[in-house]
C-alpha cells in the first residue's frame, strides 16, 4: 500500500495552479484505499504483487476517483465524504475539467501495465459506469419498482469497479482464466453488497456518514429497502410518495414518511438478508484457496464492507 501511494500522489502532480488546488482538496480525503487494497490482495493471493499491480491499482483509484467528481455534477451534490464536493467548493466548470484529467491519468497509468487486457478492462469499466449512472437516471421515470433494474444498475456503477480491482490483480499476475473468473466474481459480490449497505445508510440521520439523509430519494431514486416494502404491501399511499419521489415533487416530509414506511414493512432487515446472501456467495467462492493471510484478509474485507457503520 505504500508503494501504491508513493505512485498515486505521483501520478496527481500538475504544474496548473487551479488543477493542483483542485487535487489537493480532493486528496484531503482520499478515503480508505478499499479498491486498490482489493488489486494487491488479489495479485498477492495468486502468486505476488508486481509493477503492473501497482499501475492497474493506481488507474482504478484515478478512475473511481473520476467518477465521484463528475457524479457529483450530474447529481448536484455539495457534499463528498464530509466535505465540500469540487463542483460545490469551485464549479460544475472547474469540476468537469479535472474530472476529464483523472479520467486521462487513469488511463495513462493503465497503458503502463504493458498489459492489454488490463487496459481493455479499464476502457470497459469506464463505459459501465457512466453506462449505469444512464441507466439509473432513465429508471427515474420508469413507474415500475423492479429490483431487477435496481440491481442491473448496481452492477454497472458499482459492483463492476470491485469486479475490475479482483480481475486486474488477477491478470496483473499473468493468473488463468479460470482463476480470474472467480477473483471477478468475488468482487463483483463485494461491490454488489457495498452498494446495498450504502444504500441502507441513506434511510439514518448521521453526519459519520457522510450524506445527507433521504438524498437517494431526493435524486428521484427508490432503492433496495423501499422497492421491497412497496412490492410486498401495495399500499397505495406508499406508492403515491414513491412516485412523487421518482417525479421530483416529494416534499421533505413526504420523503421522511416513505423512510418512515420502508423501516415499518422490513426493508432495512429485508437489504441485509440480502447483503448475507451475496457475503456467503462471496466466502463460497474462496473455498478452494488455501488458509492463509491473504484468505484471511480477503474474508475480513467483505466482513467491514457489510459490517461498516459509514
Amino acid at each position: 500500500m505504500e508503494e501504491f501511494r508513493k505512485l498515486f500522489g505521483s501520478s496527481l502532480s500538475s504544474s496548473n495552479l487551479l488543477l493542483q488546488e483542485v487535487i489537493e482538496h480532493i486528496r484531503q480525503k482520499n478515503g480508505k484505499m478499499m479498491r486498490p487494497m482489493l488489486v494487491l490482495l488479489a495479485a498477492k493471493l495468486l502468486g505476488g504483487v508486481r509493477p503492473a499491480t501497482l499501475y492497474a491499482a493506481v488507474s482504478l483509484e484515478l478512475l473511481h476517483t473520476a467518477s465521484l467528481v463528475h457524479d457529483d455534477v450530474v447529481d448536484d451534490s455539495t457534499e463528498r465524504r464530509g466535505q465540500l464536493s469540487v463542483n460545490a467548493l469551485f464549479n460544475n466548470k472547474v469540476a468537469v475539467l479535472t474530472g476529464d484529467f483523472l479520467l486521462a491519468t487513469s488511463l495513462i497509468q493503465a497503458s503502463q501495465t504493458k498489459n492489454l487486457a488490463i487496459i481493455d478492462l479499464i476502457s470497459g469499466l469506464g463505459q459501465d459506469l457512466a453506462d449505469g449512472e444512464l441507466l439509473q437516471l432513465s429508471n427515474v421515470s420508469n413507474q415500475s419498482f423492479s429490483e431487477e433494474v435496481y440491481f442491473d444498475v448496481i452492477r454497472k456503477k458499482t459492483a463492476a469497479l470491485f469486479a475490475s480491482c479482483t480481475k486486474a490483480g488477477a491478470l496483473s499476475v499473468g493468473a488463468d482464466e479460470a482463476k480470474t473468473e472467480v477473483l471477478r466474481r468475488f468482487g463483483e459480490y463485494i461491490g454488489l453488497c457495498f452498494q446495498v449497505k450504502d444504500d441502507i445508510f441513506d434511510y439514518y440521520e448521521s453526519k459519520q456518514i457522510g450524506k445527507p439523509t433521504g438524498n437517494d430519494m431526493l435524486e428521484g431514486k427508490l432503492t433496495l429497502p423501499v422497492l421491497y416494502a412497496l412490492n410486498s404491501t401495495h399500499d397505495e399511499r406508499a406508492t403515491l410518495l414513491a412516485r412523487r419521489v421518482k417525479a421530483g415533487q416529494a416534499t421533505a416530509e413526504e420523503i421522511g414518511e416513505l423512510i418512515a414506511f420502508t423501516k415499518e414493512h422490513g426493508g432495512i432487515e429485508y437489504a441485509w438478508r440480502t447483503m448475507d446472501v451475496l457475503r456467503a456467495k462471496a466466502l463460497d467462492l474462496l473455498e478452494g484457496v488455501p488458509a492463509g493471510e491473504v484468505k484471511e484478509a480477503l474474508t475480513a474485507y467483505i466482513d467491514y464492507v457489510v459490517e461498516r457503520d459509514k
